[in-house]
């Protein structure tokens, strides 16, 4: 029997997978959107759109009245010109909405998506769901509180499941967008030595774990990283990259303190104005931090089993980059 499920965060790329993905299975899909000019596709999908604020518990209310899950996908990301303030309201006000509107209503469970992001830097990888806390940012740092939010629902006995996705890319999304454009281009620099591993999570596996716990008993009350099934170096990741857009590896490379260091005199001139820094920590950072993650909880619970690997993926999104314009005439698809 089909159930009805809501899907916060549906706009978004990984919210708008998932809901297609449930709603191609036969279930009765709504998504609780900000904006309805934005949801077109999701109602040519079949995909019921209601219109409101994560940060109105009423709104919330609203939309989840009727439904058996709540699938919470939404979140504020890294994005420029937001206070910190916006941050808090959405990612832990909305989340806390999120519970209590599932509460009231008696909804069967909620799948919360957090982040591998609350674990931070990766001191003994590969980390799995018990690795400590250690958020870098107000991103991460409100994830945390959110995500704690829901484990304190799962102590007073609610039904919840949380997924703390890897680094997602994929067909559709353009975080990526910038270091595909610098390969490319010619023009990419790795910054230190390239060892440290980015584990990433193509969209379709991310979905597919989604989805596992949507169903299992066995997910309730529990914590499962998602990722994909290898962990590339930097060097490995670049290299694919410059695979799949048809252009040499790149091999320039810069010594690690001299970028650190410009990237904290950038920021401590550019955050006092509320200026964008052209460069920071966190960005230097992607270059230093491990990243690589344990699966074999969601694979033994589960049965995730995650299939695109890197190179796979890496060539799939830069298929989908260059055929949406995003790479101009730079490089051609390598066959």
């Amino acid at each position: 029997m089909a159930r009805t499920i809501l899907v916060t965060g549906a706009t978004g790329f990984t919210g708008g997978n998932l809901a297609r993905r449930l709603a191609a299975k036969g279930e009765r899909v709504r998504a609780l959107v900000r904006d309805a000019s934005k949801a077109e596709s999701l109602m040519a999908n079949g995909i019921e759109v209601r219109v409101g604020q994560l940060t109105s518990l009423d709104d919330v209310m609203g939309a989840a009245r009727g439904c058996d899950q709540i699938h919470h996908i939404a979140a504020v990301f890294r994005t420029a010109g937001h206070p910190d303030s916006h941050y808090r309201d959405v990612n832990i006000g909305g989340t806390r909405n999120v519970l209590e509107a599932a509460r009231r209503l008696d909804c069967e469970r909620v799948v919360h998506c957090s982040t591998v992001g609350v674990h931070g830097h990766i001191h003994e990888p590969p980390a799995s769901e018990t690795c400590r806390f250690a958020p870098g940012d107000i991103y991460q740092r409100t994830k945390l509180e959110g995500e704690l939010a829901v484990h304190e629902a799962a102590r007073r006995g609610q039904r919840v499941t949380i997924v703390r996705p890897s680094p997602i890319y994929g067909e559709g999304d353009l975080r990526f967008l910038k270091l595909y454009r610098a390969v490319a281009r010619g023009v990419f620099v790795m910054i230190g030595s390239g060892r440290p591993k980015l584990h990433m999570v193509h969209i379709d596996d991310l979905v597919d774990g989604i989805v596992l716990t949507s169903t299992s008993e066995a997910a309730l009350g529990q914590v499962f990283i998602l990722a994909g099934p290898q962990a590339p170096t930097l060097n490995e990741l670049v290299g694919h990259i410059a695979h799949a857009v048809g252009v040499a590896a790149p091999r320039w490379r810069v010594p690690l303190w001299p970028v650190m260091t410009a990237g904290i005199l950038c920021e401590s001139v550019c955050v006092p104005l509320r200026i964008e820094p052209p460069l920071h920590r966190r960005r230097v950072a992607f270059f230093t931090h491990h990243r690589e993650f344990d699966c074999s909880k969601a694979r033994q619970l589960l049965g995730y089993a995650p299939r695109v690997s890197p190179a796979e993926g890496i060539a799939r999104t830069a298929a989908w980059y260059r055929a949406a314009g995003y790479l101009g005439e730079t490089a051609a698809i390598a066959a």
